[in-house]
Order: C-alpha cells, then structure tokens, then sequence
C-alpha cells in the first residue's frame, strides 16, 4: 500500500473528549450508521476525529492522513490495525472511482457508482463489513468495527430492519448479560463470551436470511472484544466496560465526560488473543441460512485464527464478487 501514514508521534493517553472535539448532536442531513465508534467519532468532529456529516470517509489516496488520524488520534488504534480495517472496509463498501466512502447507508454524496455488481452501499450494506469496526471506524470502521452486521449486540439484524439504529431492546440483553457474567456487572471478556454466543444463537433461530461466514464472522467477534478495549477509559484499562459508559457510545453517539482514549496504540498483537478468547469459550462453524430452520455450514470458511486466510478470502472472493472486470 503506497503512501500509508506513519504511526502517530504521540501514541500515549490522550484526553479526546475535549474542548476542540465537542459533542454535537447529528442532524437531519446527517448520516449514521451501524457502528458506534465511528458515529460517536463523528458526533465529536468538529476538529476533527470525522466528518460530522457523516456522508464522505476519503481513503488515504486522496487525503492520507484522514482516516488514519479518526481512528488513531481518537481512539488510538495503532498503525496495522488501522490500516487494515481502513482498506478492508473501503474496498467493500466504498466508492473506487471518487475514494468516497459513507459511514451508513447508501448515499449519492460519495459520487457516481462504479458498473454492478459493485454495490457502495456505505458501511450499513448488509454482508459485507456492517460495522465492525468498530472504524472516518472507523469502532471501528460497529471497528467494530469496524461495525455491526448479523448478530449485532445492539442492532437488529438486516432481514428485521435498520441495521444503523439503536435497539433498546438488544441493549437490556448486554445489560442483563453483564450482570450475569461481568465483573461487577460491567462488560468484559466473560460478558462479550456469552453475548456473542446468545446474539448467533438467537439469529439461527429467528433471521431466515443470517449469513455468518468472512468476513462477517471476523468483524462479529472483533465487535465484541472492542468495546472492552477502545470505550474504557484510557486511565483505567481495566477492560471493563460499565453500563453508563456503553450507553454513551452505543446509543447517545458521544464519549463520557473527560474520556481518555487507550495509553498505547492497540495492535493486532492485543486484539488476536482476546478474539480467540471469547471463540474459544463458544467454538462455532460458520454458515448461511437458507429459510427456516435450515442453517447450512460453511466448514470452507477460514477459521478466526486464520488471520491470512480470512484476509486471502476477501482478496480472492469477496471483492472479486462485485469487482469481477476491475
């Protein structure tokens, strides 16, 4: 990747909730989408972690430092991982021929579209990255990111409605989970174990059109450990999220009073273990459902350790799929 920003000079703590990043509230021309970390980004981009409106993310070709810069300075992903939930989000949901990229639906800000079946369907496209990441994320370009797809802790599923909105009722079971399972109620490792297993188990049952296989099993567990990471204060670290803290990020779109992002830019060498901690407490074979009660597996899909194959995969399948004459 040519021209790649380097890692950020400063990479420790960092007040990011301040003066020159206040919260606004989105508005009616504002775009959000299924990721709460790059919502919350945007809600604070006056200065700017993300463009507030929300409908244009730039790759690093047309200005290098943009993306790069929400997702490091805001929330201090480090170089790497950045980097590849940036590229990996673009190419599946962004717009090739304008570098344009939307962080919710469908939008003709990002420009005309390039010849189906490429889709530039924003981050909301159903999928492909929802989210996940988190991660402008980017949470992420849901990070998170880098969004949130299928089997989402706080969205509905695509096939019931809005991926992009806030569903309380999805909120009382990551509350009731992390009471049942998290230190002191708050949400960590124990608690993302147990959602994330609830939340797929729930979706096999109920979404006749669930797919679950790369990337989206990638983003699904990622999105689960991210929170205990990138929405806990920096000065506690702890990987425990309180509820109150949850509820800024997921539904109000905006960092607690005084939030500190992380002490040192996080890198896969932190994210791979705690992924394959929560996996590993539900092992799980990825699949597809094709109607009712009939969920078909997918043993082909690379497993979540398969870091190289799962990257190989949206190389090699996913993007050819909707770039087949590039």
């Amino acid at each position: 990747i040519p021209n790649t920003p380097p890692p950020l000079a400063d990479g420790g703590i960092k007040l990011v909730n301040d003066p020159a990043h206040p919260f606004i509230t989105a508005g009616p021309n504002d775009i959000r989408g299924p990721c709460p970390a790059m919502n919350t980004l945007a809600s604070h981009g006056a200065n700017r972690y993300c463009s507030h409106r929300g409908h244009v993310l730039q790759p690093f070709s047309r200005i290098p430092i943009l993306i790069y810069n929400n997702l490091s300075t805001g929330l201090n992903l480090g170089n790497d991982f950045a980097k590849f939930l940036v590229y990996q989000a673009f190419l599946m949901n962004g717009n090739p021929l304008t570098n344009l990229m939307s962080i919710g639906m469908k939008t003709p800000e990002t420009g005309p579209d390039p010849p189906k079946p490429a889709q530039v369907g924003g981050l909301s496209q159903h999928g492909t990255f929802e989210g996940k990441l988190i991660v402008c994320s980017l949470v992420f370009i849901n990070i998170s990111d880098l969004g949130s797809g299928d089997t989402s802790m706080t969205r509905v599923d695509a096939y019931f409605g809005d991926v992009a909105l806030f569903n309380e009722e999805l909120f009382q079971g990551f509350i009731a989970t992390s009471s049942k399972y998290g230190f002191n109620g708050t949400y960590d490792l124990n608690a993302a174990a147990e959602l994330r297993y609830q939340r797929l188990q729930d979706s096999i049952k109920t979404n006749p059109q669930l797919v679950y296989t790369s990337p989206r099993i990638l983003s699904a567990y990622s999105e689960a450990v991210f929170p205990t990471i990138f929405f806990v204060d920096g000065r506690l670290n702890n990987r425990q999220l309180t509820i109150d803290a949850a509820r800024h990020f997921f539904d109000f779109q905006m960092m607690p009073a005084d939030f500190h992002r992380q002490p040192a830019p996080v890198n896969f060498t932190m994210v791979d273990p705690l992924t394959k901690a929560i996996f590993d407490k539900h092992p799980f074979t990825p699949g597809v459902k094709h109607g009712k009660n009939n969920f078909v597996l997918q043993p082909q899909t690379p497993a979540l350790s398969n870091f190289c194959g799962i990257y190989k995969d949206i190389v090699m399948r996913v993007i050819p799929g909707q770039y087949p004459r590039p």
